[in-house]
């Protein structure tokens, strides 16, 4: 018999697309294509491209109730308020289709990534030789949001492969919204001793405590879905890779969890909102972030007094 899949169409707009993929891996999603275009952790968009008026997400996932699924993503999206709108708004419609293999399907668009001198970002299924001094995380498409192609988590990783590269090296680290906990997996692997990952939503943070036990730094990796505000402060480095307005929402709370003399690397900042960002943060650093881009996203990394 043949396999068959459930594939559900939402409308979204440009700003609320990648949140939504994100929210849409967590549930268990195998691709995601946006306005015909492959849109995800997997597939680099087209620079050049300009995308205009409602974007059209269609989700592809294993075959089961509709009703449940969409009962499941609703309670997602109150969790965002205003970031994201209710689940009628998106217009929401479903319908089963003949299988493909989407899973293998992603595999021509995901290959080893190397960032900085020392780490590289694997799937599984492909042999890599690392060298004795690389930091080697195996992550693979259709667990959570990031595997690091996505310009957003390719910056936030290339800025703490670099901060790994400078004495002293960071010992702990904060990841904000850690999705597949790739980021903070790829701290562990480059040295730090102490990791703790937080989400809201469950699912990611299950996630992100099996790609820790499957790249062997569990011991050093904990993740909770407790709120920021009640997590522990004195981090060498604190990373947060959400949206630009969630950055600045939480602006206290991130600077917070920093020790004196620590790394705050922000990112999922489209460079349109920079100026939103760098006013949110300026009350709290004498010093104006280094940015880096990448396309239209930008990572604004920060330095703490000592």
């Amino acid at each position: 018999m043949t396999e068959k899949w459930l594939e559900i169409s939402l409308t979204a707009t440009a700003a609320q697309a990648d949140l939504l993929c994100g929210l849409l891996d967590s549930l268990g999603c195998a691709g995601v294509l946006v306005s015909e275009r492959k849109l995800d952790t997997f597939v680099v968009p087209d620079p050049d491209a300009v995308e205009e008026g409602p974007l059209q997400l269609r989700a592809f996932f294993p075959q089961q109730p509709a009703e449940v699924l969409f009962e499941r993503l609703a309670a997602l999206l109150a969790d965002y308020g205003a970031l994201l709108p209710p689940l009628a708004a998106l217009a929401p419609d479903a319908r089963l289709i003949d299988g493909q293999d989407w899973a293998h399907g992603w595999k021509q668009h995901f290959t080893t990534l190397r960032i900085g001198r020392r780490l590289l970002v694997r799937p599984s299924w492909e042999a890599v030789t690392a060298g004795p001094e690389d930091a080697l995380i195996t992550l693979d498409p259709g667990m959570a949001f990031g595997t690091g192609s996505h310009e957003t988590t390719f910056l936030c990783l290339e800025a703490l492969a670099d901060r790994f590269e400078l004495q002293p090296v960071p010992r702990s680290l904060l990841d904000v919204g850690t999705g597949s906990g790739i980021l903070a997996i790829a701290a562990a692997a480059l040295g730090a001793e102490r990791v703790l990952a937080c989400d809201i939503d469950p699912q990611a943070c299950a996630t992100a405590r099996d790609n820790a036990v499957i790249n062997g730094v569990q011991d050093r990796v904990e993740v909770t879905a407790a709120p920021l505000e009640a997590l522990p402060a004195g981090f060498d480095l604190v990373v947060a890779n959400i949206l630009a307005e969630e950055n600045v929402r939480l602006a206290a709370e991130l600077v917070n969890r920093l020790a004196p003399a620590g790394t705050l690397i922000l990112s999922g900042i489209l460079a349109e909102k920079q100026a939103l960002v760098v006013a949110g943060f300026e009350l709290f650093f004498p010093e104006p972030p280094q940015i880096h881009q990448k396309n239209e996203w930008l990572c604004l990394i920060y330095a703490r007094p000592g």
